[in-house]
């Protein structure tokens, strides 16, 4: 028989819950906020601070991952003045950026505008134009790898038909960078899809006030369409850059790099400075460089047209 004197120890869940039950609303919500972006903070911390402050330390060091790193001063940054590899792969960076970012957002646009209309069947066209975005990396890097294979590829196959020359889209500088820019092209689903949100959010009022006023389509698109998207522009053209900037797996799989570094993008040379040089603090010090470079372009974009984007309530 149970004894009714003696008290059952409390468990530290239940103490925790009356405490938390004790504590004010605010103070309440100010804790469950902190729970909710806990998630993001670790993953920053983890993810993100921590391996930056250690790229930051390695920067001074020299290590090869399998002695010790060694403190060499400013040697690492000496050899960035001097890397010819460096300018080169900066360069093939920047052309890349400045031709399919544009190309892609112009794009982008004209199939979002193209299935933005309620027909029998839209649906089936909007999966179809975004279904290069959801293909792996690898499998669209082997699928344009054969697409553009000199010899026996479907595009010189189709050029040939029609009477038109062979083009070595891999094996010419020129040729492997406009192929670069092309894979980049046909994988816009994503700014498709947010163009398209934003279309839909433009009220039909804005269109019938212009046709009362005697606009037509380009006066319509010019005075209406491109200020009230002029927020979604702004966005998909600074996560296109960001994103255009570390291009890496298609180089990776495709040239190498090559031919003659046309393709080696800054992050594949910091791959292979990385990984296969093992030269891990150089390859610290070129990461460094590559985020002051999108902290840059991000920030002319934000200077040259943040006052230029379209917000409806700024104030709120």
């Amino acid at each position: 028989m149970t004894n009714p004197t003696v008290k059952r120890k409390r468990s530290p869940a239940s103490g925790l819950f009356e405490w938390y039950s004790n504590l004010s609303l605010k103070t309440r919500r100010t804790i469950m906020g902190y729970i909710f972006i806990m998630p993001f903070i670790l993953g920053f911390i983890l993810w993100f601070l921590g391996p930056a402050l250690v790229a930051g330390w390695l920067t001074v060091h020299r290590w090869n991952l399998l002695t010790p790193p060694r403190y060499i001063g400013f040697d690492n940054f000496e050899r960035l003045i001097n890397d010819e590899l460096f300018y080169k792969s900066l360069k093939a960076t920047f052309i890349y950026t400045i031709t399919s970012v544009p190309l892609g957002l112009i794009f982008a646009f004209f199939l979002a505008a193209l299935i933005n209309t309620k027909i029998k069947g839209i649906s089936i066209f909007r999966t179809i134009y975004y279904l290069p975005t959801i293909v792996p990396f690898v499998a669209s890097a082997i699928l344009w790898a054969w697409l553009l294979n000199t010899e026996f590829g479907l595009i010189n196959a189709a050029l040939r038909a029609m009477g038109g020359p062979k083009i070595a889209w891999l094996q010419e500088p020129g040729w492997a960078m406009a192929s670069f820019v092309i894979m980049s092209v046909w994988a816009v689903g994503g700014p498709m899809i947010i163009f398209l949100a934003g279309l839909q959010g433009i009220p039909e009022v804005y269109y019938e006030a212009a046709e009362i006023d005697g606009a037509g389509q380009w006066a319509k698109l010019r005075h209406v369409t491109l200020p009230l998207m002029s927020p979604i522009i702004f966005f998909n053209l600074v996560i296109g850059i960001i994103g255009a900037a570390q291009e890496f797996v298609r180089a990776y799989l495709i040239t190498g790099g090559g031919p003659e570094n046309s393709t080696l993008f800054l992050v594949l040379y910091i791959y292979r400075t990385a990984f296969q040089s093992t030269r891990m603090g150089y390859a610290a010090v070129l990461s460094w460089v590559l985020f002051i470079i999108l902290m840059a372009l991000s920030f002319i974009v934000f200077r040259l047209l943040g006052s230029r984007v379209y917000y409806e309530n700024p104030g709120d």
